[in-house]
């Protein structure tokens, strides 16, 4: 089969790999409709994160019809399609049972593999899926492949960071960053209640696309966001910030504009050896700061429900597709933001 594989920094290529196989009685194979360039993935493309083999399949997002399963496997069956969280998990240790599946025990992340262990990613034509009864779902009627793929990384994540803000009604939000974990947390926030959110970023283009989901775009490289937030908050800072961005600036900024005792709820992917801010920063403002990887596996059931109702149409979060040979292409623009690159959806 064909796959886009990692071979070093800027360096992703799109070439013939091994056919995935059935290893475990829990496994299955599934063949991709789509597959998805994540912002994470850009991490490992630019090797900000070390350690991943050379020519490790890449891509955590997808969806598929399952074509093959292991004889352990028995709430799935082959032609079945279905979505699946970023990460495997087993359902049955402490952490899968309190929600948090991002920390299953035996799970694993697609697309991460390091001194030869790992499991292989799902930017190529097949991939193997351990734990299958318990990391897949299967795909409801009424919903769409591309809603199905959203459900496995930017929305969960999305809809995360914006439940880890306790959102009010009568809260002030900001979010910053506008890339589709971005828009996923605005559009999440609405959908919880609130009324008023901020959009921070510094590409036009994003902040356009937040306008029109309901946030007030904030241009930091044009506007002074700090004082525009003190504004609208008659001096106090946002009730919670949303930082989806993932460094040191986008911390610092948080701790600026939030209010004594608010909420920063941080998901973005940060490689960053040191926190943005220091503990007496904290202690001083009563900050709570929560942050990590989301438990997709756990939201994705949630969410199903609200995207039954058809009132997101996540389809214009989409600014790209392209075919699976052109991935390394795709890797360059959403890299680099070109053409008004939002989210790349990779087709066979």
């Amino acid at each position: 089969m064909k796959g886009l594989t990692f071979q070093g920094k800027y360096d992703i290529r799109h070439e013939s790999v091994p056919d995935p196989e059935v290893l475990s009685p829990e496994d299955v194979i599934v063949k991709i409709n789509l597959a998805a360039i994540c912002g994470s993935d850009l991490h490992v493309y630019r090797e900000h994160e070390k350690g991943l083999d050379h020519g490790t399949i890449m891509g955590h997002e997808f969806v598929g019809e399952i074509v093959e399963k292991g004889s352990a496997v028995k709430s799935l069956s082959k032609e079945d399609k279905v979505m699946s969280p970023f990460t495997t998990n087993c359902g049955q240790c402490y952490y899968c049972k309190i929600g948090l599946t991002c920390r299953c025990l035996n799970g694993q992340l697609y697309g991460w593999v390091e001194n030869g262990h790992g499991l292989p990613g799902a930017q190529a034509d097949y991939v193997r899926v351990p734990m299958a009864d318990s990391t897949l779902v299967k795909i409801p009627d009424g919903l769409s492949l591309e809603e199905g793929l959203f459900l496995g990384d930017n929305l969960s994540t999305g809809y995360f960071a914006a439940h880890q803000a306790d959102i009010k009604t009568e809260g002030v939000y900001v979010v910053l960053g506008c890339g589709p974990v971005g828009i996923m947390a605005i559009i999440s926030a609405l959908e919880l209640g609130a009324e008023k959110i901020f959009a921070v970023d510094g590409i036009a283009d994003r902040l356009e696309i937040a306008a029109k989901w309901g946030a007030i775009p904030l241009n930091f490289q044009l506007d002074n966001v700090p004082d525009q937030i003190l504004m609208e908050t008659e001096g106090r800072g946002a009730d919670a910030v949303m930082e989806v961005v993932g460094n040191n600036a986008a911390g610092k900024l948080a701790v600026e504009l939030i209010r004594p005792g608010g909420i920063i709820s941080a998901v973005g992917v940060c490689n960053d050896q040191f926190m943005s801010f220091s503990p007496i920063e904290a202690f001083d403002k009563n900050l709570t700061y929560k942050v990590g990887r989301c438990p997709a596996r756990h939201y994705i059931d949630i969410l199903i429900p609200i995207l039954q109702e058809k009132k997101i149409d996540l389809s214009s979060i989409v600014s790209h597709r392209m075919k699976l040979a052109d991935g390394p292409r795709g890797y360059e623009i959403f890299d680099k933001k070109l053409d008004g690159c939002l989210k790349i959806v990779l087709e066979p």
